[in-house]
């Protein structure tokens, strides 16, 4: 009989050799699988899988209960992911989530995003800390580095984890293309057209040559030479948009929902904003439909028919 402690090993091992899922999909599963085996530890339920029923799930949903909705969602979905697995395998005859009807709603937020304005305050900040003088001091290259990972996120629209994760050999200056890295192994090429990120970008390669070559070809790099890690990234983003004095939490997604935002709001084609972000489906996508309501009102302002009605009171 397997108990479910031997059952974890056997499906991280299926996971991370059989399936290839990314350290980040491993950890989470790791997080949600030992808090269900802790929990039925404190309960006294049954250790052995093929014990393991409804009831026992039910206990375990009442104990999430107090959870964000978006977090029990995914402590559910890695349940079903083991369960389905051990089915597979015949270490139990059906998945016991299956015999229970699970409805989380989550609701319906607006991803925040920087306005035109905004952005524009946020890049003069970064490049104004690029003092020539301090040259040869590492805090000219730490604030090119800075500068390297906002041009990054605005101009690609990336997620943190694909911009960490960039590699030297991905970026290409002479079509000035970038190779993203994204989720289930797919690959995006994003065009990078505006001179002064394609520039910066050329002079940090050059002055961080060395460094990059050193840390494995990774293209961020932190003062100890190491790869820039997404929470290195997160906090960075966050101190520059506060020098900047933009009054709103800035994050790295926070600039990915502000490319996005104002490519709709130039008119771009939804289908393009799609390919561009990495999104497998356009419901992911069209949720920017709803974001930006400056332009909403630009368009009933100067579109709606009512604007041509005249009234005689006034």
């Amino acid at each position: 009989m397997l108990i479910f402690k031997e059952a974890m090993t056997e499906f991280f091992n299926h996971c991370r050799f059989e399936k290839n899922l990314s350290a980040k999909t491993l950890k989470f599963y790791t997080i949600d699988l030992l808090q269900f085996s802790a929990f039925l530890e404190r309960q006294g339920f049954p250790s052995v899988v093929a014990a393991i029923d409804k009831t026992h799930l039910k206990d375990y949903l009442r104990e999430l209960s107090g959870w964000k909705p978006k977090t029990i969602k995914r402590k559910v979905a890695t349940l079903k992911a083991l369960f389905n697995y051990l089915e597979f395998e015949d270490h139990i005859v059906a998945n016991p989530l299956r015999k229970l009807r699970i409805k989380i709603k989550e609701p319906a937020l607006l991803p925040k995003a920087l306005n035109a304005a905004e952005s524009n305050d946020l890049l003069k900040k970064v490049y104004a800390a690029l003092l020539p003088e301090d040259k040869n001091k590492y805090g000219y290259l730490e604030a090119l580095r800075n500068i390297v990972v906002i041009e990054l996120l605005f101009s690609t629209g990336a997620r943190v984890s694909e911009i960490a994760n960039l590699r030297r050999s991905a970026l290409d200056l002479q079509s000035g293309t970038v190779t993203i890295h994204g989720k289930g192994g797919k690959q995006r090429m994003i065009q990078l057209c505006n001179p002064d990120a394609l520039f910066t970008l050329d002079t940090y390669c050059t002055l961080f040559a060395g460094r990059i070559a050193a840390n494995g070809g990774y293209l961020l790099v932190n003062r100890l030479g190491n790869k820039l890690s997404d929470q290195s990234i997160r906090i960075l983003v966050g101190n520059l948009a506060e020098m900047a004095k933009i009054g709103k939490k800035v994050t790295p997604h926070v600039l990915r929902h502000t490319f996005a935002t104002l490519l709709l709001e130039n008119d771009v084609d939804i289908k393009y904003i799609q390919s561009l972000l990495g999104h497998s489906s356009i419901m992911t996508t069209q949720i920017y439909t709803q974001v930006n309501l400056e332009k909403q009102k630009k368009i009933l302002a100067e579109k709606h028919p009512r604007m041509r009605f005249a009234m005689a009171m006034q």
